[in-house]
């Protein structure tokens, strides 16, 4: 554990580093467009929310955290509005070359991950696995759908059933993953397979609200969902 000061620095610089390093990659056609913001998306999450480790159980810590997210909504906000010409971010988080694009799937994204931390932190989780639910599952159904999703789900034509197994295996998995890792740091009291079932659960009906036909409110629908199971669900901490 290090001081409120230095994890905030080495918070900043990882995810920071994440973003512009699938920008650069999206930037020169490396990869798509539409690739690099679901990566972006699936590695996000996990590198900030492990990254709370690095913070001491301090009043002033979440507030310093959540100013990550925060900043980079804001840069996203710019970008999106035009007052930033930043045409590395632009290829890297959309989908048809519209900066107007970030200010739906990655502000939201970003807005997310602000309010999370905020009212649930590292005492909670409830929202580690929201967060995951959002970045790994949401993230990996798009890339795995598009790329084996031949069989399309009969009620959302533009979903498949692979991307629907790559949500709930990306979420539920990155859950537990993030949340065996917190509980290794001593942070939550209760034992490991208390969280497997309900993460299960929060899972399976998280994958089905993905499944939905409204692909431009998953960033909303999935956490929201996710918070209201968890808080039935999970162990308090």
């Amino acid at each position: 554990m290090l001081n409120l000061w230095q994890a905030l620095v080495i918070t900043l610089i990882l995810a920071v580093s994440w973003l512009r390093l699938n920008d650069y990659i999206a930037h020169r056609g490396w990869i798509s467009g539409p690739t690099s913001r679901k990566i972006i998306h699936i590695g996000t999450g996990p590198i900030f929310v492990l990254c709370w480790l690095f913070f001491p159980d301090e009043a002033l810590a979440k507030y310093l955290a959540a100013v990550i997210p925060l900043l980079i909504s804001v840069q996203f906000f710019l970008v999106g509005m035009g007052y930033i010409k930043d045409q590395a971010a632009v290829d890297a988080m959309t989908r048809r070359g519209d900066r107007r694009e970030i200010l739906r799937g990655p502000l939201i994204y970003g807005i997310a991950f602000v309010v999370i931390t905020l009212i649930y932190w590292k005492e909670s989780p409830t929202g580690i696995t929201a967060l995951m639910m959002l970045s790994g599952g949401d993230g990996l159904a798009d890339i795995i759908g598009k790329r084996y999703g031949k069989l399309r789900l009969p009620w959302s034509m533009n979903k498949s059933w692979a991307g629907s197994g790559a949500m709930f295996f990306g979420g539920a998995g990155f859950a537990l993953i993030v949340l065996f890792l917190f509980h290794l740091s001593g942070e939550f009291s209760s034992p490991m397979i208390a969280y497997v079932i309900p993460v299960i659960l929060v899972g399976l009906v998280c994958t089905a609200i993905e499944s939905m036909p409204m692909e431009e409110y998953d960033n909303i629908t999935v956490p929201i969902v996710a918070l209201l199971l968890g808080h039935w669900l999970l162990p308090k901490g």
